[in-house]
């Protein structure tokens, strides 16, 4: 008799608290105090870090599960923009690079939902990676800025901004691209 993978595995725990830090992270980053800025950073950069650890353990351990594989990708949308939501609503982002954020996750979503219908699956890819990984260091960064108002910072900020933007229609492209030709095969 074959042994039964557990559903709640390491890797799938720090998914689940990337996805409770969230809610505080909301909470506190729309409070007008240092302190509570600080602990919404804290947050922000502690439910990143699980973003970086919690697949590479799974696949390195072989804890792959059903769960964690649903939960991943909806702790980092949660993560990233609802973080981003904030952010323009308290006028440090433009409404139009979080439009084009949540356009990009949703035609992505949408192309993987039809490819797994039909029998694919589309896989991560380096660009949607890298895409992650900046838009979380630029989000902690803009995080960091609201308890200094640095002007350096925010020049930096815009900077990555436009990075960001760069990259999420590049990484969405690919994936559209991607999905498009196995359908079509």
């Amino acid at each position: 008799m074959a042994k039964k993978k557990p559903i709640l595995t390491g890797p799938t725990i720090l998914t689940i608290i990337r996805i409770v830090l969230v809610l505080p992270l909301m909470i506190l980053i729309f409070q007008d105090n240092l302190p509570a800025k600080i602990i919404a950073l804290i947050c922000f950069i502690i439910a990143s870090v699980t973003d970086f650890i919690d697949g590479r353990w799974a696949r390195k351990t072989h804890s792959v599960t059903d769960l964690g594989a649903f939960l991943d990708p909806l702790a980092d949308k949660m993560l990233i923009n609802l973080t981003f939501l904030a952010l323009v609503y308290l006028g440090v982002v433009p409404l139009w690079i979080f439009a084009i954020v949540l356009v990009r996750d949703f035609a992505v979503d949408g192309m993987r939902m039809v490819s797994a219908k039909n029998g694919t699956t589309i896989s991560a890819s380096i660009f949607g990676k890298i895409k992650t990984m900046v838009q979380m260091i630029t989000l902690a960064l803009i995080i960091f800025n609201l308890n200094f108002n640095n002007n350096i910072l925010s020049t930096i900020n815009i900077i990555l901004l436009y990075i960001v933007i760069i990259l999420t229609v590049f990484s969405g492209a690919d994936y559209l691209t991607k999905g498009w030709k196995q359908l079509t095969k």
